[in-house]
């Protein structure tokens, strides 16, 4: 809210973009606008189109579309706020110049003399009686290419399901007990509102399989019979690991005796990534200063999809933990890295050898750094030392936080490493303990 506040009027394209059902209708068309017409804006001034209704779809043609914001917009007194909802159902047309006035879809490999929905948002930003708004649910279609073509006249907003933070308020629970709910059905707004954890389950299962999985495998033209839905799972039992496409594929050749090939599991992890269920995390050398290896890790954007692809039959904990601490870093706007050390130690035989050790995230922003490590447990004196080891190999004076289950306050050892329990982590504004 603060950023579209921020953004109001500025003449420049509103990309409002995250998974689907997360709130980003409701942000514009209810939110925002009950803001709008609080600051005395004609409520006939703000113009929502719903584009994933088909009784829109003749609008999924954007030159008809151009036209028809347009001559809604000229019919009102004033500026005009107009929000058009999921925009990638607007396909792109060839020029109608080079047509003979027809529209007519391209080709694949046909790239010249398009018009797509980047075209016309632009032309409607222009128009001095239109503040436009526009919401995606496919990274692809909004990637960095895609974003490029908007140069200086487009501006990002990435909504995300509800945050801890947000969730507390209206689970009813105390921070302990809201943490072990929000660890298994997470924060998609409508799991949050259903009364039992059958219910949570049975949404947040229908949820996956009949609009993100249905969604991935019709707009890519998949067959019914792709292994994308097994895939998917590998990528959900295997969050916080390092993995990369060959480790996937041998792994699924083992178990369901079917070969699949490297770069068709990177294709489909793609897939994933493109309608914002999961991100991935790259490895950095801390002290090599440099980005290392193919292998990253992935997380998903929420817990409860996660472990709805498992069915809930799983018994993870520290997982779940993890990836719901990435995802704080990355609401609160971090760039988020894997961190490896190396350390030199001596084997059995007293011989020196270099060994790597993980630190969970790398959190940058605004020149500060952090180093995160996601320790669900540390009963033992031995634990402990483990979880510190790589920590205190960082020769660097940035923060060194380790996170665990346990209500912990902030406590620091001797080497400055922090150990905080994790509902504590969540409800701090700032990492600087």
């Amino acid at each position: 809210m603060n950023q579209l506040i921020a953004l109001k009027d500025d003449g420049m394209v509103k990309v409002i973009t995250g998974i689907r059902r997360c709130g980003k209708s409701y942000l514009l068309n209810k939110i925002y606008k009950d803001y709008l017409i609080s600051i005395g804006i004609p409520q006939e001034n703000i113009i929502y189109l719903d584009l994933e209704d088909t009784e829109n779809s003749y609008y999924w043609d954007p030159i008809y579309l151009n036209d028809y914001v347009i001559s809604l917009a000229s019919k009102v007194d004033g500026k005009a706020y107009v929000f058009l909802d999921e925009i990638q159902h607007v396909f792109s047309i060839k020029n109608p110049a080079l047509t003979d006035g027809k529209h007519v879809k391209p080709e694949k490999d046909d790239t010249d003399d398009l018009i797509t929905f980047v075209n016309t948002a632009l032309g409607l930003a222009k128009k001095e009686n239109i503040d436009l708004y526009i919401t995606g649910s496919n990274s692809k279609m909004l990637s960095s290419d895609i974003m490029t073509e908007f140069r200086d006249k487009g501006e990002e907003i990435h909504v995300s399901p509800l945050s801890f933070e947000e969730f507390l308020p209206s689970s009813g629970l105390d921070p302990q007990s809201a943490f072990s709910e929000y660890m298994l059905h997470g924060g998609m707004p409508r799991a949050v509102l259903k009364k039992t954890g059958e219910e949570k389950e049975d949404y947040l299962k229908n949820l996956y399989e009949l609009t993100y999985l249905k969604d991935i495998i019709e707009h890519n033209h998949l067959s019914r019979f792709s292994p994308i839905d097994e895939i998917g799972k590998v990528l959900a039992s295997c969050v916080g690991q390092l993995i990369n496409g060959y480790s996937i594929a041998a792994d699924f050749t083992r178990l369901k005796r079917k070969e699949i090939s490297p770069l068709t599991v990177q294709n489909y992890i793609g897939l994933f990534r493109d309608s914002f269920l999961i991100e991935e995390a790259e490895r950095y050398d801390i002290k090599g200063r440099k980005f290392i290896g193919a292998t990253k890790k992935y997380y998903f954007s929420d817990v409860g999809l996660r472990n709805a692809l498992l069915n809930f039959n799983h018994d993870d904990d520290g997982q779940v933990m993890e990836n719901i601490l990435y995802n704080e870093l990355r609401y609160r706007g971090f760039k988020v890295d894997v961190g490896v050390v190396e350390i030199n130690e001596k084997n059995q035989l007293g011989n020196g050898i270099r060994k790597q050790y993980e630190v969970d995230f790398i959190a940058v922003k605004g020149g500060k750094k952090y180093y995160i490590q996601s320790a669900f447990h540390m009963a033992s004196e031995e634990k402990k030392k483990q979880e510190k080891k790589s920590l205190s190999a960082i020769n660097d004076f940035n923060s060194r936080i380790i996170v665990v289950r346990d209500p912990i306050p902030p406590r620091r050892d001797e080497k400055g490493i922090v150990t905080i329990g994790v509902v504590e982590f969540l409800s701090q504004q700032t990492l600087d303990f």
